[in-house]
């Protein structure tokens, strides 16, 4: 009886090509992100995002929820990296090489980070230690309930991250048009005044 149940979990000893391609592609999302958060330039931090996100997107094909891999592609890499690129254009970022991109608290943020992925792991592993995933059986949820279950119990945060983009993109139009018309205003305001 042991021999036959220790043969459907085989453990954390004798990994499936799923669970090595899954922890693969999390040291690439891993490594995406310790760049998204190091580079000097915000075009290459956005950029660097798109593959963490995607490399998400990719470990919840692994894992079977094809339709959080997709909301992951529409809302985060189609939505969230675009705002935040349309946000660089119309606010004038450096493109370059930027001193401002680093704030000098590297340490505070490295162990905020440690602290924060420390308790992450901990929840994780506590919420699901006697969980396994049966990836060669059939599947017992759907597209549609999934569907069901989000848009019944999380439209409102949904919602509210709708209203917060749109906010996002219009304080990116207002920052550069204010820009834009204080430099045309000092540019031809005062032609007597000259040093």
């Amino acid at each position: 009886m042991n021999l036959s149940a220790a043969a459907h979990h085989p453990g954390f000893l004798s990994p499936t090509g799923v669970e090595i391609t899954f922890v693969l592609i999390g040291l690439a999302v891993l490594g995406a992100a310790v760049l998204t958060v190091t580079t000097r330039q915000l075009v290459h931090a956005a950029l660097w995002l798109v593959v963490a996100l995607g490399g998400l997107a990719i470990e919840y094909l692994l894992l079977t929820a094809e339709f959080i891999a997709w909301v992951q592609v529409l809302i985060y890499v189609g939505s969230v990296v675009v705002l935040l690129l349309f946000g660089l254009m119309l606010t004038r970022a450096p493109i370059g090489r930027s001193p401002d991109a680093d704030s000098e608290n590297r340490w505070v943020a490295l162990g905020v980070a440690a602290v924060a992925a420390v308790t992450l792991v901990w929840v994780v592993v506590d919420a699901f230690r006697s969980t396994w995933i049966d990836l060669h059986g059939v599947v017992r949820s759907s597209s549609r309930a999934t569907g069901e279950s989000l848009f019944r119990h999380w439209v409102l945060p949904f919602e509210a991250l709708s209203v917060l983009l749109l906010a996002a993109l219009v304080g990116a139009i207002v920052l550069s048009r204010r820009d834009g018309t204080e430099g045309a205003a000092g540019a031809t305001g005062a032609p007597g005044k000259e040093n």
